[in-house]
């Protein structure tokens, strides 16, 4: 037989468990959007990651350091702006996959101040027209290169 103690202990357990699922904002899907390989993936974000979508419907999961970058910082700004806050759904940053990809891969090799400095640039002036981007990376001493065309929206 369960102490009283420890049934009001186990109680107020899945009080927070219950009030954790609420707290989490998932992106609605049909059922038919989803894909034999997309079945895997949880719609709640893992511990310790946040979800973004882009403006073409793909789902990014990263670790909360990210949010610290300032890469990131200007995304949800802008995200913000074209937008709103979301009050119901999932966050939405104005640029289209290839560009977080990219992103994504800036993030995962450290890249220099210089770089994410360069990236925040053209971001502002091109107010994050991601179809625009095409990265080459080299590496010459350490150091990322990339090339964005000026088709500025």
């Amino acid at each position: 037989m369960i102490s009283p103690r420890k049934l009001i202990k186990m109680a107020r357990k899945w009080q927070r468990v219950a009030a954790l699922r609420r707290k989490r904002i998932s992106f609605p899907r049909k059922i038919d959007e989803v894909s034999t390989s997309d079945q895997h993936t949880s719609e709640v974000a893992e511990k310790g990651h946040f979800i973004v979508y882009t403006t073409d419907k793909k789902r990014f999961s990263f670790p909360i350091a990210y949010l610290n970058s300032l890469i990131f910082r200007e995304l949800f700004r802008l995200s913000e702006e074209e937008f709103g806050l979301p009050s119901d759904g999932p966050i939405t940053l104005p640029c289209d996959s290839q560009f977080i990809g990219y992103v994504t891969s800036l993030m995962q090799k450290k890249a220099t101040k210089d770089v994410e400095k360069a990236l925040l640039l053209s971001m502002a002036s091109c107010r994050c027209s991601s179809s625009s981007y095409y990265m080459h990376q080299q590496e010459t001493s350490h150091k990322y290169h990339y090339v964005a065309t000026n088709t500025c929206v």
